[in-house]
């Protein structure tokens, strides 16, 4: 039942993140769960802004790109919701995420500035034309293994969802998408944002970090939803 009360909760993950691509599950359930009590504000981390540099200073020392392969695909065999590539992180290896999140931004930009409708493209429940474009973006990559860093690719996903491509390319070549981008990398600083993906709640009071089960997420939204007052700690 509905309380009146809405709160705001802030997502940061980078789109070639296996664990945001897994976790897409509970934050579709938590909308469900929660309709119109919360508001969730999507943010990008560059953690994999230079893939090749990432690799290397991590995995080179269990077997590079196959070694991180096999990573993620031991993860996501305990996973019945989503495919995974099998030569995923082999081919059409993304050389960044930032095009990618830069192509997302620009379409939040739209989307906020009430240019875009509703969408059920996505095969799943409607949702909103950004949050549309981010799964299919992440699909791209995980199911597909696409190189999502390249214009074309990111392209043909905003034709397929029947988004305004020239006015995305135009927010990002006028730095409207890049300001925005900004602003991420500015919240995750204050907020100390140890990696993706993680939820901020409680205007940076609370922070879930990684593979958290859907019960925690929801105990803490149920928690700030029957006493939001700022500063006092909860019980979750």
């Amino acid at each position: 039942m509905s309380t009146g009360k809405r709160i705001a909760i802030e997502y940061f993950s980078d789109v070639l993140c296996v664990w945001a691509y897994g976790a897409q599950i509970r934050l579709d359930q938590l909308k469900r769960d929660f309709s119109d009590q919360v508001q969730v504000m999507h943010r990008f981390l560059p953690v994999f802004a230079a893939t090749a540099e990432r690799i290397q200073r991590e995995w080179e020392a269990h077997g590079g790109y196959a070694g991180y392969n096999k990573h993620v695909r031991q993860i996501a065999s305990t996973w019945s919701h989503v495919e995974v590539h099998p030569r995923i992180w082999l081919e059409n290896v993304p050389a960044s995420s930032m095009p990618a999140h830069l192509f997302l931004k620009a379409v939040q930009l739209i989307e906020q500035r009430a240019q875009l409708g509703k969408t059920a493209q996505t095969g799943k429940e409607a949702t909103n034309a950004f949050e549309a474009a981010a799964w299919r973006v992440r699909q791209a990559f995980f199911k597909e293994a696409r190189d999502v860093a390249h214009q074309v690719v990111l392209e043909r996903i905003a034709q397929a969802l029947e988004l305004p491509v020239r006015k995305v390319w135009e927010l990002i070549e006028s730095g409207e998408a890049h300001a925005a981008l900004h602003l991420d990398f500015d919240a995750r600083d204050r907020y100390h944002i140890p990696g993706s993906p993680t939820l901020v709640l409680n205007e940076g009071r609370q922070r879930l970090y990684g593979n958290v089960g859907y019960r925690v997420i929801e105990a803490n939204v149920h928690e700030l939803l029957r006493d939001p007052r700022s500063g006092e700690a909860t019980w979750c």
